[in-house]
């Protein structure tokens, strides 16, 4: 395939290389350290059949590529569940990161801040779509929803949270009584959570979207929410997009009713789904938008955003904080400036959205007729490849694809969606040589 212009900008910051495997992965390397991890990690997720360890272990990342430490190469389509809109270890950060590193590391929060963190507040609050806005950095996208919720609770009096089915904000205790995720995320812990949020249903089409606008409406009568907090594209849900015109109604009714419209736009955010906000290309403004993932780089730095009156709130006659040792650390904040840099010089946004569209269409074709594929769906470089009502297919895909040299990651409830986020300026060939083998995988799924 012939490289085009979108190239051109990328290939002075690194070259991005197809798939080498040495040793069919997990490798013996990966498997005795995932045995090391088995001894000193807390278990996560569902107990499984005993047998030798599944996963790769990574040692080394450049671009999107990806080596493990049996030294295979892999073309890493997820980025860090999205998170590394410039891929590994992008120059341009690097060398921010590294002048930083020699300058200051840790300041001392909001007493005396660090340079680096007013600056970086300076070119986020540009973001907001209304001047005058004012915002305040965290450390993770759960941290920053948190940071949201009080907000809104500080600036309506309110209590109540609308979320919605299939949303994911994050697991501390604030965010997680808001997870419509999966029901055994909150179950454990429901006692201790808000007994103040209610879900209403993620709409995917006209009618949904009716029917969900009109659950809304009812709960917001009841006269206690204070935020609606929505995805503007569902993440781990599945990468699902609501209706045209959804957004601008379901933030008009909350204000009717005195309530905060909060975006989470942790994940469609800054490129991710083909603008700097889905909300702005959409022509709604939040009164409140939570930033993570991608923000820092590759280092975990997060932030809330929205209009000065709304962020007034924080200001009291008691104290009253959100904060931590290490929100607005100077190397964080430098590598979320460099990275908001790098992401206007090159158009990357523009890019995602031009050649995110590409990619999905060819998806499509090459995948046209597939009894297995349901949907492919999704905006910019945040697309779902959707396998039905197939609990676990999509898991089953990304193992597959990994024997092929390709990193991936799994969305919805039931684990049936495909998630590909790759890098916004991954190598357009490297990114087209990928639908290739994810056509002949699904082709052999059970």
């Amino acid at each position: 395939m012939l490289v085009s212009d979108d190239d051109k900008a990328v290939k002075a910051a690194h070259q991005d290389l197809p798939p080498l495997l040495r040793v069919p992965p997990p490798g013996p390397s990966s498997r005795t350290w995932q045995i090391r991890h088995a001894h000193v990690a807390a278990p996560m997720g569902p107990i499984l059949p005993p047998g030798p360890p599944s996963s790769i272990v990574y040692a080394t990342g450049r671009g999107s590529n990806v080596t493990d430490v049996d030294f295979n190469r892999y073309v890493d389509l997820a980025g860090g569940f999205g998170a590394l809109l410039l891929g590994h270890l992008h120059p341009s950060v690097q060398r921010v990161i590294g002048l930083q590193a020699e300058r200051l590391w840790q300041a001392l929060g909001d007493l005396y801040p660090g340079d680096a963190k007013i600056a970086l507040l300076e070119r986020l609050t540009k973001l907001y779509p209304e001047p005058g806005a004012k915002g305040l950095l965290a450390q993770s996208g759960s941290d920053a929803v948190s940071a949201a919720l009080k907000t809104a609770k500080l600036a309506t009096g309110k209590p109540g949270v609308l979320a919605f089915t299939g949303a994911y904000h994050g697991l501390g205790y604030g965010p997680l009584a808001a997870c419509g995720l999966r029901e055994s995320y909150r179950a454990p812990f429901a006692a201790e959570l808000s007994q103040h949020v209610s879900f209403a249903p993620y709409p995917t089409n006209a009618d949904a979207a009716a029917h969900s606008l009109e659950a809304c409406r009812a709960r917001l009568l009841q006269g206690d929410v204070g935020a609606v907090l929505i995805e503007p594209v569902l993440g781990r849900g599945g990468v699902v997009e609501p209706p045209a015109g959804f957004l601008s109604e379901l933030a008009r009714l909350a204000r009717e009713q005195g309530a905060l419209f909060v975006a989470d736009e942790i994940w469609t955010g800054l490129g991710r789904a083909g603008s700097w906000l889905s909300t702005s290309a959409e022509g709604v403004v939040p009164d409140l938008i939570c930033l993570g993932k991608g923000l820092g780089g590759g280092l975990p730095m997060s932030a809330v955003i929205g209009s000065a009156q709304v962020m007034q709130s924080w200001r009291r006659e008691a104290e009253v904080v959100h904060t931590s040792t290490f929100a607005g650390s100077p190397l964080a904040a430098s590598a979320a400036i460099a990275t908001l840099e790098v992401l206007g010089k090159e158009a990357l946004p523009e890019r995602a959205q031009r050649l995110g569209a590409r990619y999905a269409d060819e998806l499509r074709t090459a995948l046209a007729g597939s009894s297995k594929v349901r949907d492919i769906r999704g905006r910019g470089f945040m697309l779902g490849i959707d396998l039905g009502d197939r609990p676990g297919a999509a898991s089953q895909l990304m193992r597959r694809l990994l024997q092929a040299g390709y990193i991936t990651s799994t969305g919805g409830g039931q684990r049936e969606v495909l998630v590909l986020t790759p890098a916004l300026n991954i190598d357009e060939g490297v990114l087209f040589e990928s639908i290739a083998s994810i056509a002949s995988q699904i082709s052999e799924l059970n």
